[in-house]
């Protein structure tokens, strides 16, 4: 049964770091695309980062330079570097799964690319 499970969330000042961490099961990271989406009160789900099978990394622009993906696929985890994070950052982030990829690029939007869903984890930014 394929799982997704986010951590990492918390409450951090503007200007802070966190990392994210998405451990994957049930699927081989090798062969999956992951995305890293985020949900803030009132606002549509958005993309915010994603990585291919082969390495295709995108970012969305307003991350762009402050955020870092990555990926340890005998870890079966990707996770989300968030530095000069600021109050617009504040959202639940999910992270999603596409378990066979066909590689090239991956999407900043839902939708049927992405079949699988973690619960999400909380990250908060306030002074």
């Amino acid at each position: 049964q394929l799982q997704l499970v986010e951590s990492g969330g918390g409450l951090v000042q503007p200007g802070g770091s966190l990392r994210l961490s998405c451990a994957a099961s049930g699927l081989t990271l090798d062969d999956s695309a992951i995305g890293w989406f985020r949900q803030a009160p009132g606002k549509e789900r958005e993309g915010v980062s994603c990585i291919s099978r082969t390495g295709w990394i995108n970012y969305a622009d307003s991350v762009k330079g402050r955020f870092t993906i990555s990926r340890d696929n005998a870890k079966s985890t990707v996770y989300l570097q968030m530095n000069s994070l600021h109050s617009e950052d504040t959202a639940v982030y999910y992270c999603a799964a596409r378990p066979v990829d066909l590689g090239g690029d991956c999407p900043l939007v839902r939708g049927p690319f992405y079949t699988d869903w973690g619960q999400g984890t909380q990250v908060s930014i306030s002074s």
